[in-house]
């Protein structure tokens, strides 16, 4: 508990310095409170790959935010607070980039020549016309990266589109025709 007081006094100490024009307590400061973040980090969320993404996130909200900070007031409740609300934010984007990815590995093998029974032919072919449906920008994104198995540059290149666009092009043909396919396990 003492040593958490000391360093509150110390990076309080270092902050009011640095906003003071302290650049040498600054620096001081921010290479303290990384190692300190990224230890709460590790220690909450353990291997996490985005560990260093998020410390950087918290080091650039400190820099940005940093005349927010009130001298008379306990710096680590400041601090921490920015923490999590950095791992807020990196914990709502790694469960967005889980949920737009799906499983496709049946698209390549439905194309592979593999018609060998009348229920993988009648699958096929409802496939292909799922997809014949599809709003031509999606037919294309599915066409270019899914079967032609371009990689986003490519077919960016290819279409005239921006990876952005295609990827959003695509997620909506994913799902269109998840839905209209019916989920299959």
């Amino acid at each position: 508990m003492q040593r958490a007081r000391d360093m509150d006094d110390t990076w309080g100490a270092r902050m009011r310095a640095a906003q003071g024009g302290d650049t040498a307590a600054y620096r001081h400061l921010l290479t303290e409170i990384a190692a300190a973040v990224r230890g709460f980090i590790r220690h909450r969320w353990g291997a996490f790959d985005g560990v260093e993404d998020v410390v950087q996130d918290v080091l650039f909200s400190v820099h940005t935010v940093r005349h927010t900070y009130d001298p008379v007031q306990p710096f680590r409740p400041w601090l921490f607070a920015i923490v999590r609300h950095r791992m807020a934010d990196a914990a709502r984007r790694h469960a967005r980039k889980a949920a737009h990815e799906m499983t496709v590995e049946v698209l390549p093998e439905v194309f592979s020549g593999a018609e060998d029974s009348p229920r993988e032919h009648d699958e096929i072919h409802r496939l292909r016309q799922a997809i014949a449906t599809l709003p031509p920008g999606q037919r294309q994104a599915v066409e270019m990266l899914k079967l032609a198995e371009m990689s986003l540059k490519e077919a960016a290149a290819a279409s005239g589109q921006s990876v952005a666009a295609l990827k959003v092009a695509m997620h909506r043909a994913l799902k269109t025709l998840k839905t209209r396919l019916g989920e299959r396990s």
